[in-house]
């Protein structure tokens, strides 16, 4: 882990450079989200019926199944990949797990096979063998370009293979399939070697194109019956589990995408001065702060940013216990607590940034000792703003985004808007020894 003695700015240097910076009050502001999750006693059950439906009759009696689970922090997925591995064994074949991470995990067979133990996916957890490899085989190249098509090579050599994952927009690119099943065949098994290589070709062709490309080659060229889809709702709870099968894959994965932008969390507001982020990992987004939701994209390639919202200062104070010391787009922030900064695994960040070609995604911002120091030189720094008129909010994370704490001119704002209600009336931020007194707004899973 880093040391942030040598970096870290004290909290006394930040006050006097910033002089007297009067603090707003915060509330605590709730989105009135309407929900339908699948009961978490049937998630299991759920997907052992929905991965039956996917077109196993090519399959040999007794086959091997190989299924790629990834590293993303989704939600159930102990119990989605338990009920796929039981409903896979019922059918009478042999399922096994295989990580479906790109270079996560250390870019090590140990490693990933320790990030999936550490999403709770695991022999004793799920009832079936983890092969982690980091090995791959070339099962082709694109026409047009010649890019090589690299696929794990214990998944290759099964006699089906059954990518799992969550349909969601990507921190990187818009394009009609983003973040889901796709993606998880052409990069997240493609292990390092391919993830490497798609992530190079993307600077000039972008993964827009270059992903249902090349996911439809793979479709063709491997044993891939099919994939279990997830899409999670605002709560960022299981609302739907689907089996889509080879034929009509990207059609049906771009409409999982619509359903998945209209109902992701984003912040309610199109301008905020300063953002407070209490955690960010590799389990919250791939950037670690999803792009979407702050509205910056500063790492990609000929990849635009959204148009909202517009946020003018962003704080985080710290890691999440999952992403490892995996900081990836720690570089979104303008400025990290020391706690944050000391506990980044540099070897882990930048091979995730050379692996996506995102380098500028790991650059570490101002190191300050406390949450003080951070508020005060976040809201020194957005222009001559009164207490009660900056907008100022701060947020568990990305993902969690149903309560925030709110400042005045914020709180003035939800009291007028359906989709918003006020839970706490403003008041003054406390401190303890530096750090905020008040939890975070929405509790941790």
């Amino acid at each position: 882990m880093a040391d942030g003695n040598d970096l870290t700015v004290p909290q006394n240097v930040i006050e006097e450079t910033c002089g007297e910076t009067p603090l707003p009050k915060l509330g605590i502001i709730e989105q009135v989200w309407e929900t339908d999750a699948i009961p978490e006693p049937e998630i299991a059950t759920r997907a052992a019926e929905t991965v039956q439906d996917l077109p196993f009759e090519d399959v040999p009696e007794g086959g091997t199944v190989a299924l790629g689970v990834g590293s993303r922090g989704i939600a159930n997925l102990p119990d989605v990949v338990r009920g796929v591995v039981d409903g896979v064994r019922d059918m009478g074949y042999d399922p096994f797990i295989v990580p479906a991470m790109g270079s996560h995990g250390g870019a090590t067979a140990d490693g990933q096979r320790e990030k999936l133990a550490s999403l709770g996916v695991s022999r004793e957890t799920v009832g079936c063998e983890v092969r982690s490899s980091m090995d791959v085989v070339t099962v082709g190249t694109t026409p047009d370009r010649g890019v090589p098509l690299h696929f794990d090579a214990i998944a290759a050599d099964a006699d089906a293979i059954v990518p799992i994952n969550r349909i969601k927009p990507h921190t990187d690119f818009d394009g009609s399939v983003e973040s889901g099943l796709s993606k998880m065949i052409v990069i997240g098994l493609g292990k390092q070697r391919g993830a490497k290589t798609a992530h190079d070709w993307a600077v000039d062709w972008s993964f827009r194109n270059m992903i249902p490309e090349i996911a439809e080659q793979l479709l063709e060229e491997l044993p891939i019956v099919g994939g279990v889809a997830i899409v999670e709702n605002q709560h960022d709870d299981t609302g739907l589990l689907e089996a889509i099968p080879p034929s009509g894959f990207l059609d049906r994965e771009r409409e999982l995408l619509e359903t998945a932008y209209d109902i992701m969390p984003k912040i309610p507001f199109e301008s905020v001065d300063v953002l407070v982020i209490d955690r960010q990992g590799k389990d919250i987004s791939g950037q670690g702060i999803d792009t979407n939701v702050i509205g910056r994209r500063p790492f990609s390639i000929n990849e635009p940013a959204p148009d909202t919202p517009a946020i003018k200062r962003i704080y985080v104070r710290s890691l999440t216990e999952t992403t490892n010391g995996n900081a990836m787009g720690i570089g979104s922030a303008d400025f990290i607590h020391r706690d944050c900064f000391e506990e980044i695994d540099a070897t882990k960040s930048l091979i995730n940034a050379i692996t996506a070609s995102t380098t500028r995604g790991v650059r570490v911002p101002p190191v300050v000792e406390t949450d003080r120091a951070g508020f005060v030189a976040s809201l020194s720094t957005v222009g001559i703003v009164k207490p009660e008129s900056v907008r100022v909010l701060r947020a568990t994370d990305t993902m969690r985004l149903k309560r925030l704490y709110a400042s005045e001119a914020l709180v003035e704002e939800a009291r007028d808007r359906d989709d918003l209600r006020v839970v706490q009336e403003p008041k003054s931020v406390r401190f303890e020894d530096g750090r905020f007194a008040s939890p975070s707004p929405d509790p941790h899973r």
